[in-house]
């Protein structure tokens, strides 16, 4: 059993220390707030010690795996001086999304984690479904054949105005990393935003991105509408047919080239996902089974690699926006 730790008792780090509980893989032995109304919240909710300071809890229960849910600026400036943190510790780290909302820092997340040799991942949770991975199958048996393009679309409402590029660097993570795992590190950007009415933040935008292997792709996300309806969608074309997942979890549909049926994975009724949380475990099941099992830093599944290689598309994308030209990835 791993022994595993929350920084961070926001929803979110109590989710994860829900699921912590309830896994078979590991146990939850404490969990750290800096407010101490949260700290005591979470303690009394999840029945092991809170600290105040991450560096105490670190050292008095040495635990195997900690998650790293804190906020701040863009949802990311506070992730990184816990995960150092925790990497100093010896801890493997599953870190919230964004990785950091600065790029320089993030970088040395991710260069401390391979340094010590441990297994950084962040929680892109978007595609850690059955229906994502039926769709990576159907692209592995060669039944898409060479990818063409990647259409992506992801929106939820989040009136939050805390900074202009919140809507870009926060939720975007989840649809480059989505786009990325079907077609392939991002080689050129160019994105397009524009402000709702009333509002502070670029809160929608398309990205037209070209892929290194020849691809080309479009993203269009919103922090504007709300989600009484489908929220996200994926479509994914090649020489050899063409997949759609919609909304993560709830369908994949293959369609062949030239043939007039397609085949179609639908979400079961009974033993299938039932909702969002249902992707944080998976995630976080995967993150643990992946550990438990040796994996190697290197390949593990949503690395702090990955995560770090979506920020510089994001931060390519912000680029863009500023100066309306297309920026190369270096």
């Amino acid at each position: 059993m791993l022994k595993t730790c929350v920084i961070g008792m926001g929803p979110i780090g109590n989710r994860h220390a829900k699921l912590y509980r309830a896994s078979s893989q590991a146990i939850l032995v404490g969990v750290c707030d800096l407010v101490p109304e949260r700290a005591h919240a979470a303690e009394v909710a999840h029945g092991v010690p809170a600290f105040l300071n991450a560096g105490e809890m670190l050292q008095a229960l040495r635990p195997d795996v900690v998650s790293i849910a804190t906020s701040g600026t863009e949802n990311g400036s506070d992730h990184y001086r816990p995960t150092l943190q925790a990497l100093e510790a010896g801890a493997h780290v599953l870190c919230e999304k964004p990785i950091c909302n600065e790029i320089g820092p993030a970088e040395e997340m991710v260069a401390l984690a391979r340094a010590k040799g441990l297994c950084f991942a962040v929680d892109l949770n978007h595609r850690f479904t059955p229906a994502a991975r039926v769709a990576k199958r159907w692209q592995q048996e060669g039944r898409i054949g060479h990818v063409l393009f990647v259409n992506m679309s992801l929106w939820i409402m989040n009136p939050n105005e805390s900074s202009p590029w919140f809507h870009i660097k926060s939720l975007h993570p989840h649809s480059i990393d989505v786009m990325r795992h079907f077609a392939g590190d991002v080689a050129a950007v160019h994105c397009f935003a524009t402000k709702a009415p009333g509002r502070n933040t670029w809160s929608t935008a398309t990205f037209n991105l070209r892929f290194r292997n020849g691809a080309v792709g479009t993203l269009t996300g919103s922090y504007d509408i709300e989600r009484g309806h489908p929220m996200e969608r994926c479509e994914v074309a090649g020489t050899s047919g063409r997949l759609v997942i919609e909304d993560m979890w709830r369908e994949a549909t293959l369609y062949p080239a030239g043939q007039g049926e397609k085949t179609v994975y639908t979400n079961p009724v009974f033993g299938g996902m039932r909702d969002f949380e249902d992707t944080f475990r998976d995630r976080i099941e995967t993150f643990l089974g992946q550990i438990a099992s040796g994996t190697s830093p290197e390949n593990i599944d949503g690395s702090g690699a990955d995560g770090l290689t979506a920020q510089k598309v994001l931060d390519a994308a912000v680029q863009s926006v500023k100066t309306g030209k297309v920026v190369a990835m270096e």
